[in-house]
């Protein structure tokens, strides 16, 4: 009899244990979509193998408690891109959302060089994006920089951030950027800027 509890009790922590690696599996975010895409099941935004000449390296969970995920990517030269998708809860306010993105790159040594609301996306339904730029460091004619940008897709924050070496990289930079967001408004539930 005491043998069976033991036993029973072997397999419920055993399935227990299972379960809870499978909940705190980070790609749970994720299924396998068409020619290896990973779609993110709560936006339906779709984080394609490639984009451009980015070619995606992970996608994970970010912040479990503010249930934000990620989709990173690389291209040569060492340019990276990561999109963001994070639910809103409340009013949208993109620089209090990037803000401690802004400490690390401060803290760090950068430099703010740039902030504007730019059109990205589709010419005919452009949505509107919070971007800043900083610049790491910069070596003879190359600016290495980092670009945050932002905007409110449904009820969803879509957050790209870009690593580049300007002006080498700036043509892959706007591409990434501008495919990111055009993404997000067809992909999104809803597929419309948060007003």
């Amino acid at each position: 009899m005491m043998t069976d509890r033991i036993a029973w009790a072997i397999v419920f922590a055993c399935l227990l244990s299972a379960v809870s690696a499978r909940a705190q599996d980070p790609t749970d975010s994720f299924s396998e979509g068409a020619n290896g895409a990973k779609v993110h099941r709560a936006s339906g935004f779709v984080c394609p193998q490639q984009i451009g000449h980015f070619e995606r390296d992970a996608v994970g969970e970010l912040d479990p408690q503010a249930g934000s995920d990620f989709c990173a990517y690389s291209a040569l030269d060492g340019v990276y891109g990561t999109i963001t998708l994070a639910p809103l809860h409340g009013a949208y306010d993109p620089k209090a959302m990037l803000a401690p993105e802004f400490v690390v790159q401060e803290g760090t040594g950068g430099r703010m060089v740039g902030e504007a609301t730019q059109p990205q996306g589709p010419k005919t339904a452009p949505l509107s994006v919070y971007t800043r730029t900083y610049e790491a460091t910069n070596l003879a004619t190359l600016h290495y920089r980092v670009l945050f940008a932002s905007a409110a897709v449904g009820s969803w924050a879509v957050q790209v951030t870009i690593e580049y070496a300007d002006p080498r990289d700036n043509d892959n930079e706007a591409a990434f950027l501008n495919a990111a967001y055009a993404q997000a408004l067809a992909e999104i539930a809803g597929g419309q800027p948060a007003h």
